[in-house]
């Protein structure tokens, strides 16, 4: 089965969108702590991946995201095999938000996650879907222009646009 690779450029506008709506009191230092939080466990959750039997699993970014899509669009991991099921069952504990897209989306989130599909859709990707809980909010699987000459630049610059309606408390990419 052949995964899309998503463009590092977009990977790290949805590392700042979800880190955008962490926190309260000072902005700054709430996202640079959720941040780090999220960064400390996804590299915990990696080394217990290798650990368990997943030698080919990668280190997060600098920002901590660590997506399943991530991990696996263009690498040769598999994740019908017995060893991803075992590691993956041993390090659930270590699992960072957002990684398997099947976290539980507050109501506040869900109205934040729509009015982020509508922005995107007001700024030039028509074709964004509306948000499904369970899934990530930006999966260029489910986003047909994403894949044409000008689609990622047109997305990269909708993402830059709707930035501060990121999904609040670190939702999912």
């Amino acid at each position: 089965m052949t995964r899309p690779i998503r463009p590092p450029a977009a990977l790290a506008l949805i590392i700042a969108l979800a880190a955008a709506g962490c926190g309260g009191g000072d902005a700054s230092t709430s996202t640079a702590a959720a941040t780090s939080a999220v960064q400390d466990r996804a590299v915990a959750f990696a080394t217990c991946m290798r650990e368990h039997g997943v030698a080919e699993f990668p280190d997060p970014d600098a920002s901590g995201e660590l997506t399943i899509d991530g991990v696996l669009n263009g690498s040769s991991i598999d994740p019908g095999s017995r060893a991803w099921t075992r590691a993956v069952e041993a390090c659930r504990d270590l699992e960072p938000p957002g990684f398997t897209g099947d976290d539980e989306v507050t109501d506040e989130e869900r109205d934040t996650r729509l009015a982020f599909a509508e922005c995107m859709r007001e700024n030039g990707v028509r074709d964004f879907p509306d948000p499904v809980d369970g899934e990530p909010l930006v999966d260029t699987n489910r986003i047909p222009s994403a894949a044409t000459e000008s689609g990622m630049s047109t997305l990269n610059s909708a993402m830059q646009a709707c930035r501060d309606l990121g999904p609040a408390g670190g939702g999912q990419p």
